[in-house]
């Protein structure tokens, strides 16, 4: 997921997406812990998804506080 994806999304949008990618990290740790996992990759791009869209959440909340 693009920065670019992100930065269009509602605010609805972004809550949904992060309660759905914070189920996945979840699963991820799981698999990663039972030794089941096997595309490890996937739990760093999941983990920099999440900070993405907190970031973009942050920004938005700060310039909504300024104005």
């Amino acid at each position: 997921m693009k920065a670019s994806e992100v930065r269009d999304m509602t605010p609805d949008q972004l809550q949904d997406e992060l309660l759905k990618l914070k189920k996945t990290q979840f699963n991820l740790r799981f698999q990663g812990a039972s030794g089941q996992l096997e595309k490890v990759h996937q739990m760093r791009q999941v983990r920099r998804d999440i900070a993405r869209i907190k970031t973009i959440q942050r920004q938005r909340a700060t310039e909504a506080n300024k104005g």
